[in-house]
């Protein structure tokens, strides 16, 4: 029996998944954590700390299966990330991940240089602290040491591949997925934008300093006789798992929150708020990601002295608008709207508020966040009308899942599948192998309906949408 590996190295964690090459049977599955990153605006990790929970996710999931044989591999990572390597190939410092905000001055330092619209043109999306390009321009100006020892850069998932390669002389790659959320490459003209490196450094060399970007189904390489895939970036990887398809909406809520559609055509929003991407088959997906999703739900569960389960149910005892209680989920900082510096704000808390309206406006909040980047993809032209998925660790709520529903409208799915980048990741390494995508996918069933009125709904949208400007002015 033929069986393929996807990989799912994100922040906190590695999963590793083996599934039947031929029905995408789930034959088993290994989890192994990363150190902790720290914390905002600071998070950074060793490298080859995902080399370490790769090899102990995979050693837990082979563990009573020695002898399988491994047809394809294939490595979904956590955006944005940047590994710096010296000229021998070691690591020149810890790697700087995506929640890491200390970039955030660089991100308008970038922006100034041209505006926004002219970033968007170039590259679909305007910087951020989270986007590579600013991790490259701030270890250039606080760290000019490190940035001459600096050879070659790359992503998380890049790294991991080029080590399941052998590293050393082996030639690094990424795919057009995760290089789309470089702030350097463009999913328009399937290039490296070489006027916003020279922005950053007029006098490197980028022509051997970056990686190879191998076509979707492209085999790169050989682990122990298996073929590597070229991998991609973990929401690319999650819409593989899915299926997504045209009019389809993804709604993932982990620590971070994004929300991703397909479209045949690339986009681009001047407004930074819409991330022109590419996907992993060689259409676009334009996403919205927010820095402040769970952890939300985490912080305010500790608040109210309750689990996630309590914490559920207290946010479904409360109405739609959790009696005009708005909270602005911004605990350490915000990617979109782009507010590194802000902090979470209750709006309207009135004597008559309860606990269970403190839960419903969290969910809320979140919520709404997510939906306002919803629609900022449609305002790009993408057709968002078909189905709504819920993923992540959000998913698992049914207070979430229901107050999506209730503020779009709509049914809510959620899958039958843990671990949806991992699920996709595989797929991408059977498609690898044959050359042409499987037929399996993740189930889904029906998570929620709408309850509330659309008067509710514009009614809680409307309130966060004006608490957002009157505290931030955006």
């Amino acid at each position: 029996m033929p069986v393929v590996i996807g990989v799912d190295s994100s922040t906190q964690s590695t999963k590793v998944e083996l599934r039947d090459l031929d029905s995408g049977e789930l034959v088993a599955s290994g989890r192994a954590t990363h150190p902790d990153t720290g914390a905002a605006p600071l998070s950074e990790t060793d490298p080859k700390e995902w080399l370490k929970a790769f090899n102990a996710a995979l050693e837990i999931a082979t563990a009573s299966k020695a002898q399988t044989k491994f047809a394809a591999i294939s490595v979904a990572g956590q955006q944005h990330g940047l590994v710096t390597l010296d000229s021998k190939h070691n690591v020149v410092r810890n790697a700087k991940l995506w929640n890491d905000t200390q970039s955030a001055p660089d991100a308008k330092w970038c922006v100034d240089q041209h505006d926004a619209a002219w970033w968007a043109q170039h590259t679909g999306s305007v910087p951020v602290a989270s986007f590579t390009v600013t991790k490259l321009s701030w270890i250039k100006r606080l760290e000019p040491h490190n940035w001459s020892q600096t050879s070659r850069f790359c992503l998380p998932h890049d790294y991991l591949s080029w080590q399941l390669r052998g590293g050393g002389e082996n030639e690094i790659t990424t795919d057009r997925g995760d290089a789309s959320g470089t702030g350097y490459w463009s999913a328009k003209t399937n290039q490296y934008d070489d006027e916003v490196l020279k922005i950053i450094d007029s006098k490197r060399d980028w022509s051997n300093a970056l990686p190879r970007v191998a076509s979707p189904l492209e085999q790169t390489g050989l682990w122990r006789d298996a073929v590597i895939g070229c991998g991609t970036g973990d929401n690319m990887a999650g819409a593989l798992g899915i299926g997504l398809q045209p009019s389809d909406v993804a709604i993932s809520l982990g620590t971070s929150g994004t929300v991703y559609a397909v479209s045949a055509t690339p986009t681009n929003d001047p407004s930074g708020a819409v991330a022109g991407f590419a996907d992993a088959t060689g259409a676009y997906l334009p996403l919205v990601c927010t820095m402040n999703a769970t952890k939300v739900f985490d912080k305010f569960a500790s608040v109210l002295n309750c689990d996630l389960q309590q914490f559920a149910d207290l946010a479904l005892l409360s109405e739609c608008g959790a009696h005009e209680l708005v909270l602005l989920p911004y605990l350490d900082g915000e990617r979109t709207p782009n507010l590194p510096d802000a902090r979470a704000t209750l709006v309207g808390l009135n004597s008559n508020h309860t606990r269970n309206d403190v839960a419903r406006a969290a969910i809320e909040g979140v919520v709404c966040g997510l939906l306002d980047g919803l629609t900022a993809i449609n305002n790009c032209g993408v057709d968002t009308s078909g189905r709504i998925f819920i993923l992540g660790g959000g998913a698992q709520s049914r207070a979430v899942c229901q107050i999506v529903a209730d503020l779009t409208g709509k049914q809510v799915l959620i899958l039958n599948e843990p671990e949806i980048v991992a699920l996709g990741a595989a797929r991408q390494a059977a498609a690898t192998l044959t050359g042409k995508w499987p037929t399996w996918q993740a189930s889904s069933k029906i998570a929620a309906q709408p309850t509330a009125s659309s008067t509710q709904s514009k009614a809680t949208r409307q309130r966060f949408t004006e608490a957002r400007f009157k505290n931030f002015g955006v």
